[in-house]
């Protein structure tokens, strides 16, 4: 069957007995086909399915044709409209072609001719889609974006994207923070059949139950104070593409259960919603969390993860790959140094090699940032590196938080292993270490004014780590 004729009609005819013709007709030619009865049941339906050619009736009950075309053409690219009336007028039809139409027809129409003018209406929009992918992928340039690495380990885990990518499964990479998870799912993105569509991305871990089901899902008007409009979901606005769950582990029980229907259905409900909402999203999901802690905890459902857990790729820590420090570092400097890139000494290299990196490459990059603006006459000495970056393993035994200690190594077991949480793979420490982290934590906190996203970063953890861990601490508000 021909591309055209799979093509995706909706028909808004408020005469019954013409829109089951219709119907009827199209469908025999192979063409996918919904109906609306008026204006109002037609802007429904574009809400809850992609179309690519609209048939449209004129003279309509509530809303009429021209109003219709107008909203229609207020939409991302929105279907070609094809007018329909049995009172044509000159007027009307210049009208029409203004507001956007594809193409005029007057009743009585034979179904050959509305046969050539739908392939030819949906061959153009086919052709305006296909533009605006190709300008992306000019855009993308490379399906594996900043994906730097000589080893092993990472080398397996690219064979695994590419092998993975075409598919339709569900993945599920695991790591710790810092490791590249969200690279990895967009080059899994990239290197799929749903390229060509939307790569909506949410961190589960960054909102309040409340607004995490909203972002999610959308909103109908009136759903709760302040919903004035509907608003489309996350999920929604995915469809025919990806939808990346970063920090999956941290969904709210309630949540996990409607995201479990909504996989399985392809399905659901906005919030305050009484009609279904059709999807077709492929999901990719993350997490730095111990998978056999949280189920065995029951903070994350099985079926859940076995439903997001198609297909599983580990990304090892940067201290278990030390020969793509060199070749990271130069990178992120090419980057981050501007027309003049500084050069790394030989002494400098060779203490990031020797450092056991808790955060990660994230950390790695902060480290070099800082770097290059210290470093004077284009050279990066031992004197541009951080303090905790030099010092010898066993003098930061105690401290246990990315960007602050020189080896958490030797105090925490690798993410993925029992107990292993957050960026090192910490549980919360007891005893001294916990008034250790507990200070680094409040120190941070103080030079960057109580800004979160500034202290995550300066201690080299993702912001989820470090909520967590400011809830632990009773540390949630600023001490008056």
């Amino acid at each position: 069957m021909s591309e055209q004729k799979t093509a995706r009609i909706l028909i808004a005819e408020d005469e019954a007995n013409l829109r089951l013709v219709l119907q009827k007709e199209l469908e025999r030619l192979g063409y996918r086909v919904q109906v609306a009865p008026d204006g109002e049941a037609a802007l429904r339906k574009l809400e809850e399915s992609n179309v690519d050619v609209m048939l449209c009736d004129i003279n309509m009950p509530r809303i009429d044709g021209m109003e219709v075309l107008r909203r229609v053409h207020e939409r991302p690219n929105p279907p070609e409209v094809i007018m329909l009336t049995g009172q044509a007028t000159v007027e009307t039809a210049v009208e029409a072609m203004k507001l956007g139409a594809y193409d005029y027809l007057t009743k009585p129409y034979r179904i050959t001719e509305l046969d050539v003018r739908v392939k030819q209406a949906a061959e153009k929009r086919r052709l305006r889609v296909d533009n605006l992918r190709l300008r992306e992928q000019l855009a993308r340039q490379s399906g594996l974006p900043e994906i730097v690495s000589v080893s092993d380990a990472m080398t397996e885990a690219v064979r695994l994207v590419e092998r993975v990518a075409p598919s339709e499964a569900s993945v599920l990479i695991t790591g710790e923070s810092g490791t590249g998870k969200e690279l990895i799912a967009h080059a899994i993105h990239r290197l799929s059949n749903r390229a060509d569509g939307s790569f909506i991305d949410i961190n589960c871990a960054a909102f309040q139950e409340s607004l995490l089901e909203s972002e999610l899902f959308g909103y109908e008007a009136g759903a709760f104070s302040g919903a004035k409009g509907r608003k489309l979901g996350l999920i929604e606005l995915a469809d025919g593409g990806t939808l990346f769950l970063d920090e999956v582990t941290e969904l709210p029980a309630q949540l996990q259960a409607k995201l479990l229907r909504a996989i399985e259905t392809r399905t659901f409900f906005r919030v305050g919603g009484v009609r279904k909402v059709e999807v077709n999203v492929r999901i990719v999901a993350a997490t730095n969390r111990n998978l056999e802690s949280v189920v065995a905890n029951e903070s994350f459902r099985s079926d859940l993860l076995y439903r997001i857990n198609g297909f599983q790729i580990d990304l090892a820590p940067l201290r278990d790959r030390p020969e793509d420090i060199e070749p990271l570092a130069r990178y992120i400097l090419n980057r981050e140094g501007g027309t003049a890139v500084p050069e790394i000494e030989p002494p400098a290299l060779d203490a990031l090699r020797a450092y056991s990196w808790p955060g990660n490459v994230r950390q790695l990059k902060n480290c070099l940032e800082r770097a290059v603006i210290l470093s004077n006459n284009g050279r990066i000495t031992i004197n541009e590196l951080p303090p905790e970056v030099l010092r010898p393993p066993a003098a930061s035994a105690a401290a246990p938080l990315a960007g602050v200690s020189a080896s958490p190594a030797d105090a925490s077991p690798p993410a993925g292993t029992a107990g292993g949480v957050g960026a090192v793979g910490l549980s919360v420490p007891t005893g001294s270490l916990r008034d250790a982290e507990r200070q680094q934590i409040l120190s941070a906190l103080e030079q960057t004014g109580w800004h979160r996203g500034k202290t995550a970063e300066m201690l080299g953890i993702s912001p989820s780590t470090l909520y967590r861990r400011l809830r632990d601490y009773n540390l949630e508000h600023r001490p008056r």
